[in-house]
Protein backbone atom coordinates (compact mmCIF):
# COMPACT_ATOMS: atom_id res chain seq x y z
CA UNK A 1 0.00 0.00 0.00
CA UNK A 2 1.57 3.44 -0.99
CA UNK A 3 2.01 6.29 2.15
CA UNK A 4 3.01 8.90 0.49
CA UNK A 5 -0.62 11.03 -0.50
CA UNK A 6 0.96 11.39 -3.61
CA UNK A 7 0.42 8.37 -4.49
CA UNK A 8 -2.80 7.27 -3.08
CA UNK A 9 -4.50 11.13 -3.11
CA UNK A 10 -3.46 13.08 -5.94
CA UNK A 11 -5.71 16.40 -4.91
CA UNK A 12 -4.47 16.25 -1.59
CA UNK A 13 -0.72 16.43 -2.94
CA UNK A 14 -1.93 19.38 -5.22
CA UNK A 15 -3.66 21.30 -2.70
CA UNK A 16 -0.34 20.89 -0.48
CA UNK A 17 1.83 21.99 -3.62
CA UNK A 18 -0.69 25.29 -3.55
CA UNK A 19 0.05 25.64 0.17
CA UNK A 20 3.69 25.60 -0.24
CA UNK A 21 3.81 28.07 -3.06
CA UNK A 22 1.34 30.64 -0.95
CA UNK A 23 3.67 30.36 2.04
CA UNK A 24 6.82 30.47 -0.47
CA UNK A 25 5.33 33.96 -1.48
CA UNK A 26 4.11 35.12 1.53
CA UNK A 27 7.73 34.50 3.12
CA UNK A 28 9.66 36.12 0.33
CA UNK A 29 6.88 39.29 0.13
CA UNK A 30 7.68 40.11 3.96
CA UNK A 31 11.68 39.50 3.12
CA UNK A 32 11.37 42.08 1.09
CA UNK A 33 9.35 44.57 2.73
CA UNK A 34 11.76 44.30 5.17
CA UNK A 35 14.70 44.64 3.67
CA UNK A 36 16.18 41.37 4.02
CA UNK A 37 18.21 39.75 1.67
CA UNK A 38 17.73 35.68 1.68
CA UNK A 39 21.32 35.47 3.27
CA UNK A 40 20.44 37.53 6.14
CA UNK A 41 17.08 36.03 6.47
CA UNK A 42 18.93 32.89 6.97
CA UNK A 43 21.64 33.62 8.89
CA UNK A 44 18.78 35.50 11.64
CA UNK A 45 16.48 32.58 11.30
CA UNK A 46 19.05 29.73 11.11
CA UNK A 47 17.71 27.83 7.89
CA UNK A 48 20.28 28.00 5.41
CA UNK A 49 19.84 30.13 1.87
CA UNK A 50 19.29 26.87 -0.01
CA UNK A 51 16.69 25.89 1.76
CA UNK A 52 15.14 29.18 2.06
CA UNK A 53 15.54 29.86 -1.93
CA UNK A 54 13.52 26.04 -2.45
CA UNK A 55 10.94 27.34 -0.07
CA UNK A 56 10.18 30.61 -1.55
CA UNK A 57 9.82 29.24 -5.04
CA UNK A 58 7.74 26.87 -3.47
CA UNK A 59 9.59 23.64 -4.40
CA UNK A 60 10.38 22.25 -0.31
CA UNK A 61 7.84 22.69 2.60
CA UNK A 62 9.12 23.48 5.99
CA UNK A 63 9.85 21.33 9.19
CA UNK A 64 7.51 22.74 12.07
CA UNK A 65 10.14 24.21 13.93
CA UNK A 66 11.33 26.41 10.75
CA UNK A 67 8.53 27.73 10.27
CA UNK A 68 8.49 29.67 13.72
CA UNK A 69 11.99 29.94 13.06
CA UNK A 70 11.31 32.09 10.48
CA UNK A 71 8.56 33.60 11.42
CA UNK A 72 10.50 34.79 14.32
CA UNK A 73 13.09 36.78 12.03
CA UNK A 74 10.55 38.38 9.97
CA UNK A 75 8.79 39.81 13.20
CA UNK A 76 5.40 37.89 12.43
CA UNK A 77 3.30 35.19 13.73
CA UNK A 78 3.33 31.97 12.15
CA UNK A 79 -0.14 32.80 10.95
CA UNK A 80 0.39 35.57 9.00
CA UNK A 81 3.36 33.53 7.01
CA UNK A 82 0.30 30.72 6.05
CA UNK A 83 -2.43 32.82 5.64
CA UNK A 84 -3.90 33.58 2.12
CA UNK A 85 -3.65 37.02 0.88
Amino acid sequence: MPTRPSQREPDREASWIQSRALVGARIRALRIERGLTQEALALESGVTRNILIQVEHGKRGLLYERLFDLADALEVSVSDLVRPE
